[in-house]
């Protein structure tokens, strides 16, 4: 099941578990969020078209995050005339995951979980520079407490040990 839905003065075709990009919409990070505005719905039954709104027609979403768009430059210039600006400007948008559709006798459930990870989070890991969050907490502090004797054992095995090869390579050079 499909529908097309209004927001921010642009249309939308959407199904349960896309994750979609609009105009800044309020709230915050896990947020429900509900469009009334369905021009048209798709599915089982056939195609719905609103004339121009689907009467009780409903899309559920959820608010993952919202975030600065990419960068627009904008640059002016008057040839011959020595007159050259640059501007730029970064749009307010908001990134949704559709969970629901709901008219014209039909339902459609998105059955994933909505993660809140945001882009900036996503890349970060992709690039294996996110900081890894265990699951036990409380594991960290008693190996950090067992880390300085291990260090020590470590320290005096590691001595006797510089000192073999010294020994093998003086008894290599007497054979030779």
């Amino acid at each position: 099941m499909y529908a097309v839905i209004k927001t921010g003065g642009k249309q939308y075709r959407v199904q349960p578990g896309d994750v979609i990009v609009v105009e800044k919409l309020d709230g915050e990070a896990g947020a429900a969020v509900n469009f009334g505005e369905v021009l048209m719905l798709g599915g089982d039954k056939g195609v719905t078209l609103g004339a121009p709104l689907i009467d009780g027609a409903t899309v559920a979403a959820t608010l993952v995050e919202t975030r600065k768009g990419e960068k627009i430059k904008i640059f002016k210039k008057i040839r011959r005339q020595g007159y050259r600006r640059t501007n730029g400007h970064r749009q307010m948008e908001s990134v949704l995951r559709i969970t629901g559709i709901e008219g014209a006798g039909e339902k459609a459930k998105w059955d994933g979980e909505t993660s809140l990870m945001t882009k900036a989070e996503m890349n970060a890991r992709a690039r294996g520079l996110a900081p890894r969050v265990e699951a036990t907490e409380e594991a960290k502090p008693a190996k950090k407490a067992a880390a300085p004797k291990a260090a020590k054992a470590e320290t005096a095995e590691a001595k006797p040990a510089k000192k073999a090869p010294a020994k093998k390579a003086a008894a290599k050079t007497d054979e030779a």
